[in-house]
């Protein structure tokens, strides 16, 4: 029994020490002086709470042995929410826009390095070698290209690296790139419609001057739409205060009806303010404004229907409005029935009193999972109360 007892410690230990990346639980300040006293740089996962990439960057790739030697042995690893206590102001300190973004810094808090992205194994861990490396830094490249580099790879790479946290000079970068180009292939295409996000970007003058190229891979229909999402999104950054957590209605409305009608204008405000009131955590604003918007859902999708049944479930507690979400539930599962919106009807029923369609619901919701082999351990849980 010893020997038994011994050999299962073993076990255990060997378990324990093939891990993944072991993350910080201290403070920001706590985790730069650690760093300082190692020697060590600090790896940053700038995540937000909602951000899809983000989980499954912490389901696929943190817990990966390979990836847990490097950067344990090499960084001081913390997670930080960007939208969260300290991490708001690190937001703004790093220019963290995007998400998930990874971030290399010193003992003293001075970036070295940076990506991201949901990044696969041997590419996660090799940007982790370039953060250690100073001639492969972002600092280094940045140098290179101001000394005249036009390798389009050194460029292509340089642009996808700066795209979303320094526009100004990723519109340098792809300035360069795109003057040697007589043809662009689909990463070209990406490229540009991943950055030319507003219509102050520089890399938006090169969208608009790469029509005909860009419109030879992409329908035009497709181009057109592109634009106009761009013209919007543009909008939406000069008609909302961040500070304020307040709209200007009447700039949006005038701007967007030079390209759109008034109720498309109108709706497409009012559906962003909704998003931005869920966010906020404003649930009485995104309630109402909810209820007003999806009075005809005959159009919607049954994964549109479900996730706007569930957002009122986890936020919502006016029983006629959760009536109304069960209704948007029902309608998502005569469309196209499944484990979530059957989970996501049987929760609504519980909330408002209805037990025994909670229970049935729950039910068939479990068999669903079961067929398909996802995971129904909360359904479960669920039922177990009914």
């Amino acid at each position: 029994m010893k020997k038994l007892a011994i050999l299962s410690s073993l076990f255990i230990g060997a378990l324990a020490f093939a891990q993944g990346i072991k993350f910080e639980e201290s403070n920001f300040a706590t985790v730069l002086a650690k760093a300082k006293k190692e020697n060590k740089l600090v790896f940053i996962d700038a995540y937000a709470s909602w951000c899809g990439p983000c989980k499954l960057m912490v389901k696929n790739i943190f817990p990966l042995q390979t990836v847990g030697d490097y950067y344990n042995s090499h960084f001081i690893n913390t997670k930080i929410d960007m939208e969260k206590g300290e991490g708001i102001e690190l937001a703004k300190k790093y220019n963290v826009k995007a998400f998930p973004t990874y971030l290399f810094v010193d003992g003293n808090g001075e970036i070295v390095h940076r990506t991201l992205g949901y990044v696969e194994e041997n590419d996660f861990i090799q940007f982790a070698k370039d953060a250690g490396d100073p001639n492969k830094r972002l600092t280094a490249l940045k140098q290179k290209f101001e000394n005249g580099e036009k390798d389009p790879e050194f460029l292509k790479n340089l642009a996808g690296l700066t795209i979303y946290n320094d526009a100004e000079f990723a519109g340098r970068v792809l300035e360069r790139y795109f003057a040697a180009k007589t043809e662009l292939d689909r990463d070209d295409v990406q490229m540009l419609l991943s950055g030319a996000q507003t219509t102050d970007s520089p890399l938006y003058k090169i969208f608009q001057s790469k029509k005909t190229e860009i419109t030879k891979i992409v329908p035009a229909e497709r181009y057109d739409a592109i634009d106009k999402n761009i013209k919007i999104s543009t909008l939406f950054k000069k008609s909302y205060n961040a500070d304020t957590k307040t709209w200007n209605d009447t700039y949006f409305l005038t701007e967007a009806q030079k390209f759109m009608s008034k109720e498309e204008a109108e709706k497409i405000l009012k559906r962003t303010k909704a998003g931005r009131a869920l966010r906020d955590k404003d649930f009485a604003t995104y309630e109402k404004l909810t209820m007003e918007l999806y009075k005809d859902t005959s159009s919607m999708s049954s994964e549109e229907l479900n996730s706007i049944a569930w957002n009122f479930f986890e936020n919502v507690s006016n029983k006629s409005s959760l009536e109304k979400a069960l209704t948007w539930a029902q309608e998502s599962v005569k469309k196209n029935e499944n484990y979530a919106n059957t989970d996501t009807l049987a929760n609504l029923y519980n909330k408002i009193g209805d037990k025994k369609n909670a229970k049935l619901w729950a039910e068939k919701s479990i068999q669903l999972a079961k067929s398909k082999g996802e995971d129904s351990t909360d359904t479960e849980k669920l039922l177990k109360t009914l």
